[in-house]
């Protein structure tokens, strides 16, 4: 059984199906639209970066492209060893296993550090900002790209599978917190209907994704996302 991290937050859907995980991540386009809004805050050309939360490591060889030196962090053993193994070959990138409320690398290291969809939710993740203050260098930029509840059918049916979220507590969390934002218009372009259903089923309750189903026709579905980021 593959070693978690103590104090890990659990991902269900990137933890328990991989697999279907690596499908999600090929899904969401754009191309490149992502890294093209954080270029546009701060470019990583030559910088040490840090992925937090990269799970199978499917963002750090683009990263390691024009970065100088890339840490991916992840606090599941088993994605860990993944990304490890993706990366062999690509001598400026290391893959440390850790949680993001205690980076396993020194104070001011990073020059940018960037988390996907990973434990940055809102309220309840302060530890990981502190930790966010201690790796980053003075001038160092830091962006979280997560769902954006407030909008669409993905953020509706984000909200049904999860009740308890509320768009508007997590923003007033990050605007206390001095963070600025930008809404990224994203969405998935699955190969077949089978990958759509299976993204789908990892994403949200059975219900909600019987529902999303039927709402959903052809190969594509709108992905609402923002962008926040802050200097530090």
């Amino acid at each position: 059984m593959a070693r978690i991290v103590s104090g890990a937050v659990p991902s269900p859907n990137i933890w328990n199906t991989p697999q279907v995980y690596e499908l999600e991540n090929r899904a969401v386009g754009p191309a490149g639209a992502v890294e093209a809004a954080m270029r546009a805050v701060r470019p990583w050309d030559g910088a040490t970066v840090l992925d937090i939360g990269c799970g199978t490591g499917f963002h750090l060889p683009a990263l390691a492209a024009s970065a100088g030196r890339v840490v991916g962090v992840e606090p599941h053993g088993g994605l860990a060893a993944r990304a490890a193994a993706r990366c062999a070959s690509l001598p400026n990138v290391a893959v440390r296993t850790g949680t993001a409320q205690a980076l396993p690398v020194p104070d001011s290291s990073a020059d940018v550090a960037m988390a996907r969809w990973a434990y940055f939710f809102g309220p309840g993740c302060e530890p990981g900002l502190r930790e966010l203050g201690r790796v980053l260098r003075r001038g160092g930029v830091a962006f979280v790209v997560d769902v954006d509840a407030s909008r669409d059918a993905f953020g509706r049916w984000f909200r049904r599978s999860l009740p308890s979220y509320s768009p508007e507590a997590v923003e007033r969390f990050w605007s206390r917190q001095g963070w600025r934002r930008e809404p990224l218009d994203l969405r998935m372009t699955f190969e077949s209907r089978a990958d759509l259903e299976a993204v789908l089923r990892i994403e949200f309750t059975p219900e909600v994704a019987e529902a999303a189903l039927r709402e959903s026709e052809g190969l594509e579905i709108a992905y609402p996302n923002v962008l926040r980021w802050r200097e530090f």
